[in-house]
């Protein structure tokens, strides 16, 4: 049942792509491999469970996600990489886990992912909304202390999926999770489809 959604929402949004570019009356730039949605977590905590699972799904069903370990390459510099792929991503994927707050790097890119304004989808993964809170880290300057205060209340009240590792079924939220995204992949298509058509000029 779930396979057959995830099947379902993946040929809508390639229709809805391929009805896209025949109904352009401007091509846009050919763009290799983007970057769909930006996969935000705790190394530790989630990327076996949750974040490779959730990457390695999107990629059967013919998605470009970014996930540190999986997308760059030996060479590659941490923050332009990871800035660039944030600039570039439609989706965020926040993966909260207990100890999230306490990374400079994930706190630092779910800023840069609210700074973008990009639409970020979280999954509280053994941690309630209420119960995040900026960690006092003396290393961390002042700026840095603002901007991830602010990613963390807008975290705190943004709709998301909740997970108990203890009694959940891992499988079972990749699946929602992927289903949530591709969703919203399809949402933000439209959206921009909208806004060209109200852009062009009346004959």
């Amino acid at each position: 049942m779930q396979r057959s959604l995830s099947m379902n929402i993946q040929s809508r949004f390639i229709s809805h792509q391929m009805q896209t570019q025949m109904n352009q009356v401007v091509p846009k730039p050919v763009v290799v491999d983007p970057c769909d949605v930006f996969i935000n977590h705790r190394s530790l905590d989630t990327k076996t469970t949750l974040a490779a699972p959730i990457y390695d799904h999107l990629r059967r069903l013919g998605f470009h996600p970014f996930l540190d370990n999986k997308t760059m390459k030996a060479g590659d510099k941490l923050f332009d990489k990871i800035k660039s792929a944030i600039v570039e991503c439609k989706i965020g994927l926040a993966v909260i886990s207990p100890r999230y707050c306490e990374s400079y790097f994930c706190l630092h890119e779910l800023s840069l992912l609210m700074e973008c304004r990009k639409k970020v989808i979280p999954i509280f993964v053994d941690i309630k909304p209420s119960q995040l809170r900026l960690i006092n880290n003396t290393k961390w300057t002042l700026h840095d202390q603002r901007r991830f205060k602010l990613a963390i209340e807008e975290a705190k009240y943004t709709v998301g999926l909740t997970f108990n590792s203890s009694q959940g079924n891992f499988s079972s939220i990749v699946t929602s999770a992927s289903d949530i995204i591709i969703e919203s992949l399809i949402e933000l298509e439209d959206e921009e489809v909208q806004m060209q058509h109200s852009y062009l000029p009346i004959s």
